[in-house]
């Protein structure tokens, strides 16, 4: 089956790349690189919002739209950012993506108000929803599917949480040793260098000749959609209130994601989300379950754990990124040699259910922590259990949501999947503050809220396990019955 090149529409049909062809190296290892770069800049900040929150006289809602601005824009945006990879090729757009969130990230470090860091961030996100789903463009139409596309989702999954966990440790050690805003100023080297390796690795990129329309009235009705319900969810904040605010800001919410769908429905291609990608059961119960797993892990895990290291276990800022190594370390273990093995014997369906089993197992763990907790007491085990699981579900999820889509609807789809995941964080986590605002005053009000934050975050994964159930059998990730013996033995061989 051959497939037309991504980045320029229309032009003759390409050969389809393994991991060990030196053209399926080059590009894997570009995706890999811009995509580290943008989850390195989630969690690059993790670390430093303590000393951000010190510096800018932040209150606890203040902080989170530190974290949220750029979560909701990136998420919001992504499906656009898709459909660009698809239309203008991945060449122009990555780039494109690359040079605004360098750019942000230069503002965003040299910032004095908390309105223009909150600003900053939100145009990072911009850049990041432009750049995140040609990344995945790139690893899904370059390989094949089966083993090969499943080593490289992995490596690319591998390389996003090695961000997360450089993030982290460059946050404490940046943090301690320099400024906070060094953890923004980072990027913008790390960014020129991605650029120069986008000029000199990907071809084409051309836009098409003729003008195309996009579809950016249903990027801004979703996003508008995600950034008012993530707003009322706020707005009860703090200590549970609520009012005529966030009620109206709910409906205008819902009312624009209502909106949303009929344009969808109605609009001319190339649509933001071919509303018929949902008939596929694999695609919308797939992306519901990452929205819901997105809602404990990345964000809120990272958010809540790093303030209880800090405020409650006296940690300095290099000793809580140092303290999330074990949490990234096997979660890339597992993620990258682990579940690629296991799918090629087992199916996704059931590794998916097997690790949010498992992750929910070491939330609830983690969920019964006291003042009179330590590290090893009171994380290091948890971690264990709550890597080892999402290491084990994350990879099939992401191969089942991309699977069995046509070229041009892969921007789309890896839009949508990163959407989902980016909205569930950021939602999750403005739900999980709302719930536990509450608790902020001393060290065992500070416990205790972040002990619900977990407990809540085991509920939410134990129902995706339930749910995953329906996830279809037929998942379509692994190489046919005729090929899988010599797809298997031959990997099996590099493994």
């Amino acid at each position: 089956m051959r497939w037309r090149d991504e980045d320029e529409p229309g032009t003759q049909p390409v050969r389809r790349h393994t991991p060990e062809t030196t053209s399926g190296r080059a590009a894997l290892l570009l995706a890999c690189t811009a995509q580290f770069l943008v989850v390195l800049d989630v969690s690059v900040v993790n670390v430093a919002l303590p000393s951000i929150q010190r510096a800018l006289s932040l209150s606890p809602s203040g902080l989170l739209w530190v974290a949220n601005g750029y979560a909701l824009v990136f998420g919001g945006f992504l499906l656009l950012g898709g459909r660009l990879a698809d239309v203008y090729g991945r060449k122009l757009v990555l780039i494109f993506g690359l040079g605004l969130f360098t750019a942000a990230s230069l503002v965003g470090g040299l910032a004095t108000t908390a309105g223009t860091l909150v600003g900053a961030r939100a145009f990072q996100g911009l850049g990041a929803a432009t750049l995140a789903p040609a990344t995945l463009t790139i690893v899904t139409t370059t390989f094949p599917p089966g083993s090969a596309r499943n080593r490289a989702l992995a490596v690319w999954t591998a390389v996003s949480l090695a961000g997360g966990a450089a993030g982290n440790l460059l946050s404490g050690a940046l943090t301690e040793y320099l400024t906070w805003r060094s953890t923004l100023l980072i990027n913008v080297p790390i960014g020129m260098s991605c650029i120069a390796l986008a000029a000199v690795t990907l071809t084409g990129g051309r836009p098409r000749d003729r003008v195309v329309r996009l579809d950016v009235k249903g990027a801004v009705l979703i996003t508008t959609a995600l950034i008012a319900v993530t707003y009322a969810v706020t707005a009860s904040y703090p200590h549970g209130r609520r009012g005529p605010t966030a009620a109206a800001t709910l409906a205008v919410g819902l009312i624009c994601l209502v909106a949303f769908v009929v344009v969808e429905a109605r609009g001319a291609e190339p649509r933001l989300l071919p509303l018929r990608l949902l008939r596929t059961r694999a695609i919308w119960l797939g992306n519901l379950l990452m929205m819901l797993v997105g809602a404990g892990f990345q964000i809120p895990l990272w958010y809540f754990l790093t303030l209880y290291l800090q405020q409650v276990l006296e940690l300095t800022p290099l000793q809580t990124g140092a303290g999330f190594l074990p949490h990234t370390l096997l979660m890339m273990l597992v993620g990258m040699r682990v579940a690629p093995w296991l799918m090629r014997h087992v199916a996704a369906r059931s590794l998916v259910i097997v690790g949010t089993a498992v992750a929910a197992a070491g939330f609830w763990w983690q969920s019964q922590i006291t003042v009179q907790s330590t590290y090893l007491s009171g994380v290091l085990g948890p971690a264990v259990v709550m890597s080892v699981g999402g290491g084990l579900l994350i990879v099939p999820l992401t191969a089942m949501v991309t699977s069995g889509v046509s070229g041009p609807d892969a921007g789309a789809v890896s839009g949508l999947a990163n959407t989902a995941k980016q909205f569930g964080g950021a939602l999750g986590l403005t739900a999980l503050i709302a719930l536990t605002s509450r608790h902020s005053s001393t060290k065992a009000e500070l416990v205790s809220g972040y002990a619900q934050a977990f407990a809540f975050t085991a509920l939410i994964l134990a129902l995706v396990a339930v749910v995953a159930f329906a996830l279809p059998a037929g998942d379509g990730v692994r190489p046919p019955p005729g090929s899988r013996r010599t797809s298997a033995g031959t990997a099996g061989g590099r493994d």
